[in-house]
């Protein structure tokens, strides 16, 4: 069914100045989609929403209503999602406020990059001509320290390979055409490589898995080249989900199935280059670390655009996610992959952006609960799993628990804010996530969160030590360090 009211939309882009020439401005409005012979209306929209997706525009500030002909751009709201999705689903009649501030921090967005990015070649030269070239390796973000790959930093694997969501992406999405992006300041501002596409102000929990492995930090698939995939690769994509389907509202993202394809495309390359026998023992003994299934519930289950939830009750879309998450790990199997480390679904009922929905802050238990069949399939899935498939090795983050223990005995972790994004703007600075060039709050290791959505990285360093030696209670049936040495 189509909005009962339709608004107007304003979008910075690239090529066409508005007549004040503060910025550029275009504008897309309903009957740019409408009035189009049927054929050709899908394509057109399609194409409207491509190129407004490669501009400069990093947030869209309105819904976005789906059918099977075109993409239409209103001010729906939804309960659960009007503040949920970094596409900022908010109603401009409601939100004047936000509506004009985060127009104001788009028009200077491009001045700032561009000062931005001079500013950081200025620096890395001053740097390279003061320590020298060739100066590898060291600690890009909080990092692990001696504890990096147990002793003398050798390494426990011979690579990482990652897949997953805007939890570990490290920079996939930066040459999309998606909203879904994270490649500008202040994100990264604790990255020693500045922003670069990483959900995070410094690392993400895999990279400093990566750490403690003894490997570098892994490369992003987009990125990647050469010798650079020998120590593994990194294939996750923000807004991506265990299903095709989710998170089409960002456009450009890729999907579980697409980088299973991507990893094959590098294993092919790396058999062509080593050997198939080489290759095949080396790929055995890797980590391959998985982490899906958020987005198919933000992004997807939750969102208002979706027909999901009239299709299944929770524990059946549980159920429809986990055995298609079966077949995908499988195919990985087929593909030489043994040693799999999955990371469950925290708390998504407590994040800042949830949190903001309601005047008291409270953590949402209609979504927290939601989620729990999922991780409690994902378990079985894993028994069956380490049962049925010769040689496999699953392990089971549970995210959750580390989650559900952090909030309630923060304190004792060094920490003194759990309710609130260090960079974001609203109540919880929630309602409208990290804006290019805002200002994030300065004690940003005292913050469970770092952004609407995403942990610092403070919270990655923890968790991930967690992970690498923790007991069952936190990863069953055997920990990252544990599974690195069979």
């Amino acid at each position: 069914m189509e909005p009962d009211h339709w608004v107007l939309v304003n979008f910075f882009v690239k090529k066409k100045k508005n007549t004040h020439g503060r910025g550029y401005l275009v504008t897309a409005k309903l009957s740019q989609c409408m009035g189009i012979e049927r054929k050709n209306k899908a394509a057109r929209c399609s194409k409207l929403l491509e190129t407004l997706a490669s501009s400069q525009v990093l947030r869209v500030i309105t819904a976005m209503e789906e059918t099977d002909e075109c993409i239409y751009f209103s001010s729906t709201t939804h309960p659960f999602t009007s503040t949920i999705n970094p596409l900022l689903i908010i109603n401009p009649f409601t939100n004047t406020f936000f509506f004009f501030l985060f127009l104001f921090s788009i028009i200077h967005t491009q001045i700032l990059m561009a000062v931005f990015r001079f500013s950081l070649w200025v620096v890395v030269v001053m740097v390279l001509v003061g320590l020298g070239l060739g100066q590898e390796g060291g600690d890009y973000g909080g990092g692990v320290g001696a504890e990096a790959g147990g002793v003398g930093g050798k390494e426990m694997v011979p690579a990482m390979f990652i897949f997953g969501d805007s939890l570990i992406d490290n920079g996939n999405n930066n040459n999309l055409p998606s909203f879904a992006k994270a490649n500008y300041y202040p994100y990264g501002i604790d990255f020693n490589g500045g922003p670069t596409g990483r959900f995070s102000n410094g690392l993400t929990m895999v990279d400093t898995i990566a750490q403690l492995l003894g490997l570098p930090l892994i490369p992003a698939y987009s990125e990647a080249s050469g010798d650079q995939v020998l120590h593994g690769v990194n294939y996750a994509s923000a807004a991506a989900g265990i299903l095709d389907i989710t998170g089409r509202n960002f456009v450009g993202r890729i999907p579980f199935a697409q980088q299973i394809r991507n990893f094959k495309s590098t294993l092919d390359q790396v058999t062509d280059n080593l050997g198939a026998d080489d290759v095949s023992k080396a790929i055995a003994r890797c980590i391959f670390f998985v982490g899906m299934g958020s987005n198919d519930y933000l992004n997807n289950y939750l969102m208002p655009n979706y027909a999901t939830r009239n299709q299944y009750n929770g524990p059946q879309f549980a159920t429809l996610l986990v055995q298609e998450y079966q077949q995908q790990l499988t195919s990985l199997y087929n593909l030489g992959a043994r040693k799999f480390v999955l990371a469950g679904l925290g708390r998504m009922g407590c994040i800042p952006s949830i949190l903001a929905q309601n005047t008291v802050g409270r953590c949402s238990e209609e979504v927290n609960q939601l989620v729990m069949p999922f991780n409690a399939n994902v378990k079985i899935m894993i028994n069956n799993l380490n049962t049925n498939l010769p040689g496999a090795k699953f392990t089971f983050i549970d995210v959750a628990h580390m989650f559900e223990d952090l909030l309630t005995n923060y304190r004792s972790y060094g920490f003194s804010v759990i309710d609130k994004g260090c960079c974001g703007i609203g109540r919880n600075r929630g309602q409208i996530t990290c804006l290019p060039f805002q200002t994030p709050c300065l004690n940003r290791d005292q913050y469970v969160f770092w952004d609407a959505f995403h942990p610092t990285e403070a919270v990655n360093v923890l968790f991930a030590r967690k992970a690498f030696n923790g007991d069952l209670s936190i990863v069953y049936p055997m920990n990252i360090l544990q599974l690195a040495n069979l």
